[in-house]
């Protein structure tokens, strides 16, 4: 047997019991693992109903275009079906979400445009603005608009539903679900409600979210909205596919948790899953006293790990942001084991004349140039040779004429793996600020010192 089109391999996900991450757990959890679909993600069923029904309703014609706002999986589906179909694409995205999701997006010939995040969604540089501003320019262009798409939440209701239904063989006690456009919460629940009216639905939600606030207050609280990082759930509107009636309850998790959780689910059960799932599995383990013996948990897990090896699976990131702790060295004890010295540089007018001479008197090889008190660049023993062979008349010319860009600054809590790796012949120090805000050089000696200290 053989599929007629990559669209026929949508759906039929397998359902995985876990295991080790949720041992303390006394009820059966399942995995929903929706990153078999071709697109990796949930999003390639809705994506894919949209369409057909937008091409019934006459909205989409032949040869048109696809402009949608989206995280990169929903733009991931709607390309995938584009290609099939014969229709270009234009996404616009937010400038938090992870780079490989807009690579990957791009790997399917669609253009995508960066918005900021932190705007509220009628700003006209939102990325729902930009995407209706390009509707109404764009001929022949047609825009899904997955929050308000009613067609998103019927993709589950007709697919997803039925098939954890069937997979559980009626016995599902609890739905978790991450809850950011609404759809596949609210049609799977649609469908399991209607076959036991018992069942309990969880939603994720994040932290600067509205979701929770409004479905326990009904009040819209704009109070409660503020940047995140967690990336596919909460929201800072409504969208229609969120219907809050099928919905029994909220569980906020903080960026935090839901970016370590994410990591622990590949290493403790093998599942490669992206950052909405480390949230809901964080959820599970954090509402553990509503599941007892016999109750039977399905979690979806909505998509796949590889769109953020940048993020969630890059230590590096994880600490700058206070995230990861571990035994490795950061700059912060590079520093804190240097002899303690005032950081040597130069102003921007000293003479070429006078930075030879600080070099030699301090056995130093570089030099950081600085203009106003702050550091612009930096002068080296190579560039000031360089600099002399061409021109030796520029030892009498400011400092400035021979600057090169400054060493990169790295944060207190950079691994020194990563500074040493930034370390070349062609970079031979970085800088950092400490905590009293003064500037600091970070060598290769220094980096050697530390690690025998």
């Amino acid at each position: 047997m053989w599929y007629n089109n990559i669209l026929e391999t949508i759906g039929n996900t397998p359902l995985v019991k876990l295991n080790k991450i949720v041992k303390d757990i006394p009820a059966t959890v399942l995995a929903k693992i929706e990153t078999t679909n071709p697109g990796n993600s949930i999003k390639d069923r809705m994506a894919l109903k949209m369409i057909e029904d937008a091409e019934k309703s006459g909205k989409l014609k032949p040869g048109g275009t696809i402009i949608e706002g989206t995280s990169g999986n929903t733009g991931m589906g709607l390309a995938i079906a584009a290609v099939i179909k014969g229709y270009k694409c234009i996404f616009t995205s937010t400038d938090k979400q992870s780079k490989e999701k807009f690579d990957a997006l791009r790997a399917f010939g669609a253009e995508v445009i960066v918005c900021p995040t932190n705007v509220d969604p009628e700003d006209p540089r939102s990325y729902y603005s930009v995407s209706s501003r390009l509707e109404r320019e764009v001929p022949n262009s047609w825009k899904p608009n997955q929050y308000d798409n009613l067609s998103n939440s019927q993709a589950h209701y007709e697919q997803t539903g039925p098939e954890i239904w069937e997979q559980t063989e009626g016995k599902i006690t609890h739905l978790v679900v991450g809850v950011g456009t609404g759809g596949t919460i609210s049609g799977t629940a649609r469908y399991l409600k209607e076959k036991n009216p018992a069942i309990q639905v969880l939603g994720i939600d994040t932290y600067g979210s509205v979701f929770k606030k409004y479905k326990e207050t009904g009040v819209f609280d704009k109070n409660e909205i503020y940047p995140y990082i967690t990336e596919g759930i909460g929201e800072d509107f409504l969208p229609q596919n969120v219907d809050f009636s099928l919905i029994d309850h909220f569980e906020k998790v903080t960026d935090k948790d839901a970016a370590l959780m994410t990591r622990e689910i590949a290493r403790k059960e093998g599942i490669f899953a992206g950052n909405s799932t480390g949230s809901a599995v964080a959820g599970v383990l954090q509402m553990k006293d509503r599941f007892k013996e016999g109750d039977v948990v399905v979690i979806v897990f909505p998509d796949h790990g590889s769109r953020y090896m940048g993020k969630m699976y890059n230590d590096d990131w994880l600490r700058d942001r206070g995230f990861l702790k571990d035994d490795k060295l950061t700059a912060r004890d590079i520093i804190s084991k240097k002899e303690s010295a005032e950081i040597i540089t130069i102003d921007s007018e000293k003479t070429v004349i006078e930075a030879i001479n600080t070099i030699k008197t301090l056995n130093i090889s570089q030099i950081p140039v600085t203009q106003h008190g702050n550091i612009i660049g930096k002068v080296t023993e190579s560039d000031i040779l360089d600099a002399l062979l061409e021109s030796p008349s520029l030892k009498s010319q400011p400092v400035k004429n021979i600057t090169t860009a400054p060493f990169p600054y790295v944060d207190l809590n950079t691994s020194i793996d990563r500074i040493s790796s930034m370390i070349n012949k062609d970079n031979i120090a970085v800088l950092v600020t400490d905590e009293k805000g003064n500037a600091e050089i970070i060598t290769q000696y220094d980096i050697i010192n530390a690690i025998s200290a």
